[in-house]
């Protein structure tokens, strides 16, 4: 009667000693004297006490932020870039079978991949063109982790880093496009002036009445300011009469 009440205390306490739980978002990798046996959870699960181990394996995004590298683009400027990288685990079996630590192997896998992507793109490419180098961040890493059972969501560049004589020789250049895009609006807006009052004149060289008007105009602006400036008005008769008498006298000449 004792040994059977010891052998039933034995089995309650091995029986509680196997009682796992998993939660949610968790899967628990079983093993059986060192052989993969199966998948358990999530919620309560009961494992073979010193026969059966687990390995619990988080299945939520992880988000990882990169360490700055230090790495030479494809036109010789060296930059300091980091970035943010965002994963999940679709396969436990995988990610727990296939690697040895697929955390740091899909960390070290990233910055591999941010230096090689950094250094087949110029610098212009890399600060203007960041969607592209995302994506083909996240394409290059997530074909390598496929065989891990583990998904790349989204790769981003955070930084980016440029030494500042780059950086003076940068502004210097924004600095003279600029003033490059700045002639050429003056000079287009001088050039439809110049159309502009080419034909006015025209039109008020076909109608006298018009100029006097314009004259008038041009008193009235000038009495705005209440200044002493003198304006003497000649009539365009006289002005007329004059161009015609020095046509006369040029052609007295020729003659």
């Amino acid at each position: 009667m004792t040994g059977l009440l010891i052998f039933l205390g034995v089995g309650v306490i091995l029986l509680f000693m196997g009682l796992c739980i998993a939660q949610e978002y968790e899967r628990a990798i079983v093993f059986r004297l060192g052989r993969f046996v199966g998948q358990r959870g999530p919620g309560l699960y009961w494992i073979i006490p010193f026969i059966e181990r687990r390995i619990t394996v988080d299945m939520r995004t992880k988000t990882v932020e990169l360490e700055q590298q230090e790495t030479i683009t494809k036109d010789s400027v060296t930059i300091k870039v980091n970035a943010v990288l965002w994963f999940r685990v679709l396969s436990p079996e995988k990610a727990i079978i296939k690697v040895a630590n697929f955390n740091q192997a899909v960390y070290q896998l990233s910055v591999t991949a941010l230096r090689n992507v950094i250094g087949q793109h110029q610098l212009d490419e890399v600060l203007k063109s960041r969607q592209e180098i995302n994506a083909t961040l996240q394409r290059l890493v997530d074909a390598a982790t496929e065989p891990w059972g583990v998904q790349i969501e989204m790769v981003e560049i955070k930084d980016v880093e440029i030494p500042e004589s780059m950086q003076r020789a940068m502004a210097r250049e924004a600095e003279a496009i600029r003033e490059k895009r700045a002639r050429i609006i003056k000079a287009e807006a001088e050039l439809e002036a110049s159309l502009k009052l080419t034909q006015g004149a025209k039109q008020m060289e076909s109608s006298p009445m018009a100029l006097e008007l314009r004259r008038m105009q041009m008193l009235s602006e000038i009495g705005i300011d209440n200044n002493t400036t003198t304006v003497v008005l000649i009539p365009s008769e006289f002005t007329n009469l004059a161009r015609g008498f020095a046509q006369n006298q040029s052609g007295t000449t020729v003659s």
